[in-house]
């Protein structure tokens, strides 16, 4: 069994308007000294596999095809063996 810790984030080069509301809002509550705000996500995916390079595979499959958005996302994952 593994555990797959997937963190999705929009590329730097495209605009944040949901990271750019919660900067406004945490001026507005008094957090001035906050440059920038990104959001992003994490998904946890726990895979009943026998092998790590098997699992690895299927995970980076699931991010290409429907959990990240390649054009306009970057992911990156962590892999956990016993999870």
């Amino acid at each position: 069994m593994y555990k797959a810790t997937i963190t999705v984030r929009l590329k730097s080069s495209v605009l944040d308007p949901q990271g750019s509301a919660v900067k406004g809002s945490l001026h507005s509550l008094g957090f001035a000294e906050v440059e920038n705000v990104r959001i992003g996500k994490t998904l946890e995916v726990w895979l009943d596999s026998a092998d790590a390079a098997v699992a690895r595979e299927q995970v980076e499959a699931m991010c290409q095809q429907l959990l990240a958005n390649p054009v306009i996302e970057n992911y990156e994952f962590q892999l956990e063996e016993g999870a």
